[in-house]
Order: C-alpha cells, then structure tokens, then sequence
C-alpha cells in the first residue's frame, strides 16, 4: 500500500526531471552533478570575451573595442547569480 507522503515525491520527482533533466538523471546514476542554476559555463565564456575585448581596445586605442568589452562585462557579471530566476521579494 502506498504511503501518503510517495504522491508528494512522485510530483517532486517529475517536477525536478521537468525542471533539469540533467541533474535528475545524474541523481538518479548516484553521480551528482551541478543544478542548472550553478552551471557558469556561458558566464564565463562571457566575461573572457569581454576582458579580451577590454585588453585590446586598450592596447590599440580604439573607444569601440573599450565600450563593447564594458557593456560585454556588464552582461556576464549578473549571469554569476544562482538566484537570477527567482522573482525578487
């Protein structure tokens, strides 16, 4: 017979394969991997991309290549937030 608490795991369960499925099979192997909202990969790669546009817009004195790396590392600096989803309270 089943308990009352296995519907609540159950929809908890699906939930969490719907939400990232990544991480649910990774539990589910007993290899625990990063939640969606920890992965920085694309953050990185952004905020790289725009120290390099920053050195070389200094290195030859363009203002567009400056310009481009700020507003790049303006866009990457928030992409380090796990909460960024979450609506403010």
């Amino acid at each position: 017979m089943r308990q009352p608490d296995d519907e609540h795991l159950i929809d908890l369960a699906a939930r969490l394969e719907r939400d990232d499925p990544r991480f649910a099979r990774a539990l589910g192997a007993g290899r625990p991997a990063r939640p969606r909202e920890y992965r920085r990969a694309g953050a990185w790669g952004t905020l790289a991309l725009a120290l390099s546009l920053l050195a070389a817009g200094m290195a030859l004195p363009e203002g567009i290549l400056v310009a481009a790396g700020l507003v790049l590392a303006g866009i990457a600096v928030p992409l380090f937030d796990p909460h960024r989803d979450r609506p403010p309270r």
